[in-house]
């Protein structure tokens, strides 16, 4: 059998492969289980989720709890959140047996017509958003469910923020009253927009204000992810220099998803007993470049003329501050009005993040795509 490619870039696989966060692991952990719900907080990309799929795999967690990772980045009003919520449970059920899932589908009365089941009787949610008709009705329903459970449960809810930019204006207190009557599940609220996770936790007008524990997550230590990148190497007879490593944490800035990514690269690229070098990360780039291309490509030919110019100037300027500042202005031929037109959309858009006034291209591949074309 051919051995797996150690550096993984896409969900997780089990605590091998997982690099540190043993003192966050242990926080998290004991938040949860004490009876913490609990705010988690990074940049998106540094591992909030790993992390928590990996809380969700420690045995005394595993073997007594039930466990849901519910994605809502992309819903855009509570109907669509009831739709992640309802779905994610039962996925996170089907491999739990009869019983469990059984109870879950007995309390959605509102949904029950539209649940099908596949060849092997298990349970599928391939319902359409319409049949959630009335999302407040479905939402108590599930959180029946929750407080009937056989066993407790842990709910992890990511890209949590974007419950603020619901239309419906009582979503937040809607939920903070669920939660907390709702002695039988815990909640981790996962968010990637500090100043919006911010709002919501700490300011004394919002429904959740002080209803949790708060985690900032910050970048894996390099020396530490540096031992971890050349053990994987040495268990398959293949060496890195700590060069190499550092030149990939400082270039990506320590953050998760990327030095994972071109590890996972260099790793493709060297060969049992040979020792890969600083000079193949720029390799291993332009490889990861050129398999984005296309996409990249259709990023930009989409994004209209003015905000495409001021994502070019943010670009150039790497982190750019006071972006309707003259000199800003002045040097790439903008005005005003143009920009802060421009930066709502690209922010919505995430092609932009902004951190403590700081604006930056979200994605660091884009980045570096954006500027070889302006070489």
């Amino acid at each position: 059998m051919e051995k797996i490619n150690p550096f993984i870039t896409n969900g997780y696989v089990s605590a091998e492969y997982f690099c540190d966060r043993i003192a966050e692991t242990e926080m998290l952990t004991r938040y949860v289980v004490n009876g913490n719900n609990v705010a988690l907080i990074s940049p998106r990309r540094l591992g909030k989720t790993g992390l928590i799929e990996h809380c969700f795999h420690q045995k005394c967690i595993k073997d007594k709890y039930y466990t849901f990772l519910i994605d809502i980045y992309a819903t855009k009003n509570l109907q669509e959140f009831v739709f992640e919520l309802g779905k994610g449970i039962l996925n996170g059920l089907k491999s739990q047996g009869r019983k469990a899932w059984d109870l879950f589908l007995s309390c959605l009365s509102s949904l029950r017509t539209s649940i099908s089941f596949d060849f092997a009787g298990s349970p599928s949610w391939n319902l359409e958003m319409g049949d959630i008709k009335t999302p407040g009705i479905t939402l108590d329903e599930i959180f029946y469910y929750l407080a009937q459970a056989d066993k407790p449960c842990l709910v992890s809810i990511d890209e949590f923020q974007v419950i603020a930019k619901y239309p419906e204006k009582n979503v937040e207190a809607m939920l903070r009253t669920h939660i907390q009557h709702c002695t039988n599940a815990k909640f981790i609220y996962a968010g990637s927009q500090r100043h919006m996770m911010g709002e919501i936790f700490t300011s004394p007008a919002r429904p959740f204000y002080q209803s949790t524990a708060v985690m900032e997550l910050h970048p894996i230590d390099m020396q530490i992810y540096t031992e971890f990148i050349k053990k994987h190497f040495l268990a398959s007879k293949k060496n890195i220099t700590e060069e190499t490593v550092h030149k990939v944490y400082k270039y990506f800035e320590g953050v998760t998803w990327y030095i994972q990514f071109v590890a996972n690269s260099l790793y493709t690229m060297t060969a049992a007993n040979e020792t890969c070098t600083v000079d193949k990360v720029d390799v291993a780039i332009e490889n990861i470049l050129s398999q984005l291309n296309f996409t990249y490509s259709s990023l930009l030919y989409q994004l209209p003329p003015k905000q495409k110019e001021v994502l070019m100037a943010i670009c150039k300027e790497e982190k750019a501050k006071e972006i309707t500042s003259s000199k800003f202005l002045r040097t790439y031929k903008l005005t005003a009005s143009s920009v802060q037109g421009a930066i709502k959309g690209l922010l919505d858009k995430d092609f932009v993040t902004c951190e403590l006034g700081e604006y930056r291209v979200y994605d660091k591949f884009f980045e570096i795509w954006l500027m070889n074309l302006l070489k």
